[in-house]
């Protein structure tokens, strides 16, 4: 019975633990992976993608797919400095830059997919040359440097260590509050207070804020990237458990007509996907020029593959209805430790090119695998 419960547990929580067993072997191969300077900086580097990827869990879930995101990081990067050179403040210029880029490009995109029905490939495609065109138009070619100083600390600035403990302390405090309270409503309801799933959920929890007190109480505090990516990445997952909205999403992906027939609105649900991911994509794009001081119409290139591959390998299936933002979250960590454990090694970026590849090739078939069981 043991070893069955113990199977159960490893199925359950594959993606977390080949993410443990990456992270020690890279931190056996260079012992400077675990300081924590370079878990924070690799945190940091995490957030672009990984809010990237909190939109596409969203889009996948549906069963769609959005190429365009890359494209509109590099859009969102350039307008935002642009507009900072003609005199905007950074304050305006970032939600502007969110408004004209995500919100736009989102009703385009979801537009044609929803009213029209024409596949996503196709029309994202198209947006992923239509928006790295006008990135090169409006930039000239070239990069831009950043006007305002006070941007540079969206991307580089940090939360206080003390304000960081607060906040670490007060969070912890009511995830502890919701799990009391969660246990007192199973048993309320003739329930055993805590099931094995819900008993790994709070052990990955409790290392978690281990692992953050560990880095960001021991080095400058929490990254204001990182702090924008909990935040999202918490609404996301809010919305995905406890909402009607979610259960749409969960429902539209798992079988269109059968949601279609039940009462759901199919063309205002894709329509909010697609506008959610553009806007997420775009406020990843001003993040990363801001971490960069300028922009580049070249950024965020071959973003969409990482974003996918983030979804792909945290458990979403590519045929849409399951999968979890939490998920996409250690998905797009183990993304980043091969990342920054290759960058450690000193192996060329090309290797990790082909890794990643690898990477997505089998998590699609370990989906495919449990399709077929």
């Amino acid at each position: 019975m043991k070893n069955n419960q113990a199977l159960q547990f490893m199925k359950a929580n594959a993606t977390l633990i080949a993410l443990v067993v990456l992270a020690v072997g890279v931190g056996l191969a260079d012992n400077t992976f675990f300081s924590a300077r370079n878990l924070s900086n690799l945190a940091r580097q995490v957030t672009i993608v990984g809010i990237i990827a909190v939109g596409m869990t969203w889009v996948i879930l549906i069963g769609a797919i959005d190429l365009s995101v890359g494209s509109i990081v590099g859009l969102a990067a350039v307008v935002v400095t642009l507009l900072m050179q003609h005199g905007l403040a950074a304050w305006l210029a970032v939600p502007l830059t969110v408004v004209l880029v995500g919100l736009v490009v989102g009703l385009f995109n979801g537009f044609w997919i929803a009213y029209y029905r024409i596949p996503p490939f196709i029309i994202t495609l198209g947006m992923l040359t239509i928006a790295r065109g006008l990135a090169l138009t409006l930039s000239g070619g070239s990069s831009i440097p950043v006007a305002d100083p006070s941007f540079q600390y969206l991307g580089g600035g940090y939360i206080p260590p003390t304000a960081t403990i607060i906040i670490l302390l007060l969070s912890l405090a009511g995830f502890a509050w919701s799990v009391i309270r969660g246990i007192a409503q199973n048993r309320q309801h003739g329930g055993k207070g805590v099931d094995e799933r819900e008993l790994s959920t709070i052990v990955v929890a409790i290392g978690g804020f281990a692992l953050a007190f560990f880095i960001f109480g021991r080095y400058s505090g929490i990254p204001i990237p990182v702090a924008v990516f909990a935040v999202i990445a918490g609404v996301a997952i809010f919305i995905l458990a406890n909402t009607r909205f979610g259960r749409r999403l969960y429902a539209l992906g798992g079988n269109e007509e059968a949601a279609r027939l039940s009462g759901i609105n199919i063309f205002q649900t894709k329509m909010f996907v697609y506008v959610t991911v553009a806007l997420l994509s775009a406020l990843a794009g001003i993040i990363l020029a801001s971490r960069l001081n300028g922009a580049s119409p070249n950024l965020g290139i071959s973003f969409e593959l990482d974003a996918i591959a983030s979804v792909v390998i945290g458990g979403t299936s590519l045929t849409g209805g399951s999968g979890t933002v939490g998920g996409t979250i250690i998905g797009a960590l183990i993304i980043g430790v091969l990342n920054n454990g290759m960058s450690l090694l000193g192996l060329s970026s090309f290797y990790q090119l082909i890794i990643k590849g690898f990477i997505i090739i089998l998590a699609v078939w370990f989906d495919v695998l449990q399709k077929k069981k």
